[in-house]
């Protein structure tokens, strides 16, 4: 079977400056695919090439197996949420949904029908005879999303749909929208500047920066094997520990070497990874330093760290030492000993870990 939307070698440009630069990506149908990166990155233009409002400069795109590089937007069977709702405010909910419907001719039983199947399906029915001057935020989202629903379309394409809402309603509006493409099994296409979106939506993730694709993969893949530093630091909150580290082989194994500021190096055993240059970048996630007493089997290197800062945060506490001269943060439990100023030993879990080229700032391993 086709891939629902395939991408190939896809540049766009503004005049001379190069906005995306060749883009590849496929996703198959039911796929969530979620671009992200950070503001400039080029993934609303590149959501606007999909949806056929920006025209590409070269390359291809075919939705559903069929080109549609120089077809209008109207014939891409496509459905677009947008981050300003972009509702008609003089229409109640209900004509807002089904007036797409009206325009193409679509019989009036057959309006009410699926008007009342997606009511349900995003609980709005109490508000179908409201306008969208008497809804809040979420529930105008709702409603934008209603009318992107009845289209039944062959791709979903949102936009920064939930950057308007409050962080309370941004979580429940998120969990809405995953239990969505669950039922509907859908395939959409969902532009964020939030990772923890990106990791919590997707069943694929594209991570760009400035124009050009970083990484393509599962959220598991972009979260435990980042491509290089970028991915690494700009995926996972709080973000991965980069450490500068000096790596000596050892018979079988090789030594990681950290700097302290107080008193020598740490120096880690690993008896994985071989190949590494002397100097690495070694990645690490909080969550895989912890309390030496809760270390899993497995793995797991220990050594005596001083703590700088310790920040409790409900369920977690999060201890700030510096090491590599750079601030490292463990995610130690809620119950945890470890005092500012004081050393804590604390263990690495080395399975997890990853190492970078610190020049090209590729992945080693």
């Amino acid at each position: 079977m086709a891939p629902i939307l395939e991408i190939n070698n896809l540049f766009k440009n503004y005049g001379s400056v190069e906005i995306l630069k060749d883009i590849n990506v496929a996703i198959e149908q039911g796929d969530f695919l979620v671009l992200v990166g950070p503001s400039g990155c080029g993934k609303s233009t590149l959501l606007n090439c999909i949806a056929g409002l920006e025209p590409i400069t070269s390359g291809n795109m075919a939705i559903g197996g069929q080109d549609m590089t120089n077809v209008s937007p109207k014939d891409r069977d496509i459905a677009m949420v947008f981050q300003s709702y972009a509702l008609y405010p003089t229409m109640t909910v209900a004509k807002n949904i089904t007036f797409g419907m009206k325009v193409r001719g679509i019989d009036p039983a057959t309006q009410a029908e699926k008007l009342a199947y997606v009511a349900q399906q995003l609980q709005i029915e109490p508000l179908l005879n409201r306008k969208p001057g008497q809804l809040s935020g979420g529930q105008r989202q709702r409603v934008a999303m209603g009318r992107a629903l009845v289209r039944d379309p062959k791709l979903f394409l949102f936009d920064e749909p939930l950057s308007n809402l409050d962080a309370k309603l941004r979580v429940e509006m998120r969990t809405e929208i995953k239990a969505l493409h669950q039922r509907l099994g859908a395939s959409m296409v969902y532009v964020t500047h939030d990772q923890i979106e990106a990791m919590t939506l997707a069943t694929k993730i594209v991570v760009m920066k400035g124009g050009v694709i970083q990484q393509i993969g599962t959220p598991a893949e972009i979260y435990n094997r980042p491509a290089n530093l970028f991915v690494a630091d700009f995926m996972g909150s709080p973000a991965m520990n980069l450490i500068p580290a000096k790596a000596k082989a050892n018979g079988n194994d090789m030594q990681i070497e950290i700097a302290r500021n107080d008193g020598g190096p740490i120096v880690l055993t690993d008896t994985r990874n071989m190949d590494l240059p002397e100097n690495v970048i070694l990645g690490v996630r909080p969550e895989d330093i912890v309390d030496s007493a809760l270390a899993r089997a497995g793995d797991t290197q220990e050594a005596e760290c001083v703590i700088d800062i310790v920040e409790p945060a409900g369920a977690d506490t999060f201890a700030v030492m510096q090491l590599g001269g750079k601030h490292v943060t463990a995610r130690l439990h809620a119950e945890t000993t470890a005092t500012a100023g004081v050393a804590q030993r604390l263990a690495f879990d080395l399975g997890k870990v990853s190492y970078f080229e610190p020049d090209t700032g590729l992945r080693l391993n």
